[in-house]
């Protein structure tokens, strides 16, 4: 099927893909007008991605490759043309997708969005380096200083300038002096003139005693005399080469004496109190540099050391009821007895719970309090007693990575924190949420000389800062890891760095920015996709969202179905054409033909548990109570505490009470309520499903179990003696033993990324050609696992339990999805959903299990999300709990019950601002939720 096509008159002007036929594309036509927000629409697998990712910027990133030269080409991988007849009108293409970029402990939020490059610039420029001795400003004195300071003085005030008289090694006095005469000098100081050729003379055979210089008093070289006065300019000019001269010859140190009695000192040394302090440049503000990189941790912010967490695993605890874990038994008890003794003399609250203390109290109980000894010399006192094996075991138990003492988490040596702007040093900066830095850099104070330095490099931050707040990032800090972040905050952070660059007549491509996002920040990400737009750029976004819809420019729908379903342009136009398609299902969920109904009676709960006293991050001491055997659904805005209370509480918190492992739990008072009911917990995330390449769906869900036996009990396997083993990539026997299953081979670059080439002797099938000679139904096991799930079910249709296995993956979404598609090429939804698909295969279980999903509509159309639904309800059904962190409106009107964090994000969040049925959440006027709910 091909699409309308705008008039040919516009077609130079606009983008115009003629036949694409990549993945499931049927040989489509489409036209994306310039300078335009475009929205790309569609059921998961309708050829989105496939037509904007994999044609448009595929083409795109191809051109640029071919404009290089032959030598730098030689460095990039070939870069096949996508199945496409032409595309006309292309320009500059960058895509930003949803997906973590990098992995590495030393990329943050700063650097990522170029933040922290102009922060570096404006210290080095504008930065004053304070003594940590006198609390006074390093300063670097010039000619100019010292010229102007003489200037300064009162008319006919007498004037010698002078440097110390140094004794270099290896020189007698008289070879000093001799060199001093030859070098023009002529007289020393040392409270009175003494010329040069009378002390040599002294020396000579009968010229009395030799001069040596006195320890008591110091000794000058007089550089020169001057009267002070009117002076023009080439005695400026004079005076200015003397001072010159005078600190070459001072090795940087000169003194003024004014009038035989006031002494003016400058030294062009970067140094005070005695210390010698590194002039602010760029690099000594990087902790990627050696140069600025604290030396003890290397710039990663921690260090192996005593972890306390480890230490005081509950910080619930007092000192007094055994907060401190070593400090128990016998012998190691004293520790803690002699702590409480001293407490009472220093009022030191041992009653207290650690959590409760102040930042002085807990300090006081690492560093100690005259005269108990604390924490730190507790273990100064393991320590120094490792040649006992009892000990070397007491501290490894007490090791782990911790905020490094020298830099204090910073990354930066002690020098560059000497540097302050505005009365903060850049680490103390980093810290501070985006927000409150944005407030900091509005109120900064800087002299006129210093803002006219910095007007260029504070107009970059703030562009960038505000930015950020556009996108809903306002919560992060600088320091905040890149590989900490979720899929949509680092696709915004890109967006950030796009903008700064300010880049016009581009095509920009983004996968999905409203991921993570409450309909309030999706309100400002449109606006900041407008001026994208405004710049001259052409915006594309491959999005579901409604909002995103009604402001884009152009619709183009695909569909009309996923996978072999799909692959053809539905509907193009704007938002009202897109409604008035009566093919469009999109426009079918737009108008309100289709709706994702709620449901009419929202289920009673007898049950639950409740996280007391939850304080971790931003959270306010809440207390919270989650109903079992329901659906639940907890909102709130980006940084409102959602996944601090699920993740970092109550999901650690059920499995240490389970007694599984389970990471830190989050700092909480307890958890209550019908623990003994929950049998299993569950957090279906969207990390990948497998870590090997030769990982896939239906591998994970145990479908392919039945396919391989399917395919052993084939007649042509009888005779060749084949087991199911043989129809397995992941052991020996039928597969490629050249690719060993993989399908492609991977050559070993060594100073560029490793190439992957298609195994030459399966040609990517990934068995021996013995093994694809089985078939059934005419299709070897090649042929299936290159089936979409939708063609499988149709395939398998007379194998009963092949297709109650795979039919949980078409239940929750995921029918375009290739039964051997990799692992490593699954969205983070798409990861997420393998695993719901996984437990609903099972069928009923016999426990009760406490399922806690994270944004689960990632990725998803209306007609999925509705899809989704009706598998969690299917789970609800079978007697478990579905706890979802979720966004989407559909959603929550369609959870039982419904908890909502705020009403801000960050130090403004945190609170529960409602706990009860989706309907009575309408009413609430606090919450940002209950405004975009209908």
């Amino acid at each position: 099927m091909k699409s309308a096509t705008k008039p040919a008159s516009t077609l130079m002007q606009d983008i115009y893909i003629k036949g694409a036929r990549v993945h499931n594309l049927k040989n489509i036509d489409v036209t994306i007008p310039r300078n335009k927000l475009v929205v790309v629409t569609g059921v998961s697998g309708s050829g989105k991605s496939s037509l904007t990712i994999d044609t448009l910027f595929a083409e795109g990133q191809r051109r640029y490759a071919e404009s290089l030269s032959a030598y730098a080409r030689q460095f990039l991988m070939r870069m096949n043309k996508p199945d496409v007849d032409f595309i006309k009108g292309l320009c500059p293409a960058i895509a930003i997708e949803q997906k973590v970029i990098t992995r590495t402990p030393r990329s943050t939020v700063g650097s990522m969005t170029e933040i922290y490059d102009y922060l570096r610039l404006l210290f080095a420029r504008v930065g004053h380096t304070i003594s940590p001795v006198s609390g006074k400003r390093v300063r670097k004195d010039d000619v100019a200083d010292v010229v102007d300071a003489i200037k300064k003085l009162k008319e006919g005030a007498k004037v010698l300038v002078l440097v110390p008289f140094h004794l270099h090694a290896n020189r007698s006095v008289p070879e000093e002096l001799n060199i001093l005469l030859q070098k023009g000098f002529s007289r020393l100081y040392d409270g009175e003139l003494l010329r040069i050729e009378d002390l040599l003379d002294s020396f000579q055979e009968g010229g009395g005693k030799p001069w040596k210089p006195s320890p008591k008093k110091p000794v000058y070289l007089l550089v020169d005399r001057l009267v002070v006065k009117a002076f023009d300019e080439d005695d400026l000019h004079r005076i200015a080469d003397s001072i010159g001269t005078a600190f070459y010859e001072g090795e940087g140190a000169v003194e003024l004496q004014v009038d035989g009695n006031q002494h003016l000192h400058f030294s062009n040394r970067f140094e005070l109190d005695g210390i010698t302090f590194e002039e602010p440049v760029p690099n000594l503000f990087s902790f990627n540099n050696p140069f600025g990189a604290c030396p003890t941790c290397e710039g990663f912010s921690q260090v192996l050391g005593i972890d306390e967490d480890l230490v005081i695993p509950d910080k619930r605890l007092s000192v007094y009821e055994g907060a401190v874990a070593p400090w128990k038994g016998e012998k190691l008890g004293w520790w803690k007895e002699q702590f409480v003794k001293a407490s009472k003399a220093t009022g030191f609250p041992i009653h207290k719970a650690i959590a409760d203390l102040t930042k002085e109290q807990y300090r006081q109980l690492w560093k100690g309090i005259s005269p108990a000894l604390g924490i730190d010399d507790f273990f100064q006192e393991v320590e120094s007693n490792l040649y006992k094996v009892q000990y070397r075991v007491l501290l490894s138990r007490y090791r782990g990575r911790t905020t490094c003492p020298d830099c204090e988490g910073y990354r930066l040596r002690k020098e560059a924190l000497y540097v302050k702007v505005g009365g903060k040093h850049i680490g103390e900066l980093c810290e501070m949420p985006v927000r409150d830095l944005q407030q900091w850099f509005a109120e900064l104070k800087l002299s006129d000389n210093d803002r006219q330095i910095a007007k260029r490099i504070l107009l970059e931050i703030e562009t960038r800062i505000g930015t950020l707040m556009d996108v809903g990032l306002g919560y992060l800090t600088l320091s905040r890891l890149a590989n900490s972040l979720s899929g949509g905050e680092s696709q915004r952070i890109q967006l950030t760095r796009s903008l700064g660059s300010n880049l016009t007549n581009s095509l920009y491509i983004l996968d999905e920015p409203s991921i993570g996002l409450h309909s309030r920040d999706t309100e400002r990400l449109i606006g900041v996709l407008k001026n994208l737009r405004d710049l001259g750029n052409t915006v594309v976004v491959v999005e579901h969202d409604e909002m995103m819809m009604r402001e884009a420019d152009y619709i183009i729908d695909m569909g009309p179905l996923a996978s072999h379903l799909g692959g053809e342009v539905v509907a193009a136009g704007n938002y009202d054409e897109l409604i008035a398609n009566k093919k469009s299902l999109t426009g079918k969920y737009l108008s309100g033909a289709l709706t994702i109904d709620a449901p009419e009676k929202p289920r009673k709960w007898m049950r639950s548990i409740t996280v007391k006293g939850a304080r971790q991050h931003n959270l306010k001491n809440i207390d919270v109570e989650f109903p079992l055997g329901v659906f639940t659904a907890v909102s709130g805005v980006s940084g409102s505490g959602k996944t601090t209370l699920v993740k970092q509480i109550l999901y650690p918190a059920l499995q240490k009470l389970k007694g599984e492992s389970s990471p830190k739990v989050g700092m909480h008072k307890s958890i209550e309520g019908d623990l003994d009911f929950i049998t299993q917990i569950e957090l279906v995330d969207q990390n990948p499903i497998g870590k090997s390449s030769r990982s896939n769906p239906v591998t994970y869900i145990k479908a392919y179990d039945e396919i391989r036996d399917l395919y052993a009990s084939q007649p042509l396997s009888k005779m060749r003696g084949f087991q199911p083993k043989h129809f397995s990539f992941n052991v020996d026997g039928g597969r490629c033993d050249a690719c060993k299953g993989e399908g492609e081979q991977i050559v070993e670059m060594q100073f560029l990324a490793d190439v992957h080439l298609t195994c030459d002797v399966c040609g990517g099938k990934r068995f021996k050609e013995e093994v694809l000679e089985v078939t059934y139904q005419e299709k070897n096991i090649h042929d299936v696992l290159e089936m979409s799930v939708d063609q499988a079910m149709e395939f398998f249709a007379k194998e009963k339990d092949v297709v109650n296995k795979i039919k949980a993956l078409s239940d929750v979404g995921l029918g375009y999805v290739k039964l051997g598609q990799s692992s490593d090429t699954l969205s983070g939804g798409e990861a997420q959903r393998v695993k719901l698909a996984s437990f609903l295969g099972r069928g009923r279980s016999q426990g009760h299990i406490f399922f806690i999903f994270d944004e689960p509509t990632t990725g998803l159309h209306f007609h999925d999300i509705k899809k989704l639904l009706a598998s969690f309800n299917a789970l609800v059904e079978q007697g478990h709990t579905i706890l979802v962190i979720e966004h989407n409106t559909d959603v929550i009107k369609s959870a039982d019950w419904v908890i909502d964090l705020g009403p801000e994000a960050g130090d403004e969040g945190g609170d529960l601002v409602y706990a009860g049925l989706p309907s009575g959440l309408k009413k609430n006027k606090k919450s940002w939720t209950a405004r975009f709910l209908t």
